[in-house]
């Protein structure tokens, strides 16, 4: 008899869970739990003041402690999202008022502006639009705007990083 291996798949819901409850008095959010093939498990974490490598180490062996004293299989990656990694939940959108973002919609148009405002529908960007100038030239000028955007209709946003 040839011996064979079953592989226990370990769901996004129970890892999104245990991060959770373990975080919740750290002052870090979950952004993101991806489980893949063959139980490879990412966790993305962020704070309104980042997250530090030892917050990662820290949250990397407890997590793993726990997934090895279940005898399951896995590979796992704590990090932050990164800097060019889009926004991806309310708190990130938070994080960053005030920076400029690249905002995407799902018709494929960009707005480029300031993040001023996140509510719980959407954000409101200022940004630089083209508008006739008064007067009898028909010379269009760049104006400021402020611009509410719905969560529903934004595709991705992305924060600007200007060096």
């Amino acid at each position: 008899m040839v011996p064979y291996f079953i592989e226990r798949m370990i769901t996004k819901e129970q890892i999104t869970e245990m991060v959770q409850s373990h975080i919740v008095d750290k002052g870090l959010f979950l952004v993101d739990v991806n489980v893949g093939k063959a139980n490879d498990i990412k966790v993305l974490l962020d704070s309104m003041e980042g997250v530090s490598i030892e917050e990662c180490v820290e949250i990397s062996r407890w997590l793993s402690a726990i997934l090895e004293d279940a005898g399951d299989n896995f590979s796992l990656e704590v990090s932050s999202p990164g800097l060019d990694a889009p926004l991806m939940i309310r708190q990130q959108y938070e994080k960053n008022i005030g920076r400029d973002v690249e905002v995407i919609f799902t018709d494929g148009k960009k707005k480029k502006g300031k993040l001023l405002e996140v509510s719980a529908d959407g954000i409101l960007i200022e940004t630089t639009e083209k508008q006739l100038a008064g007067g009898s030239q028909k010379k269009k000028k760049d104006v400021l705007v402020k611009k509410s955007c719905s969560f529903d209709e934004i595709k991705s946003t992305k924060v600007v990083i200007t060096f």
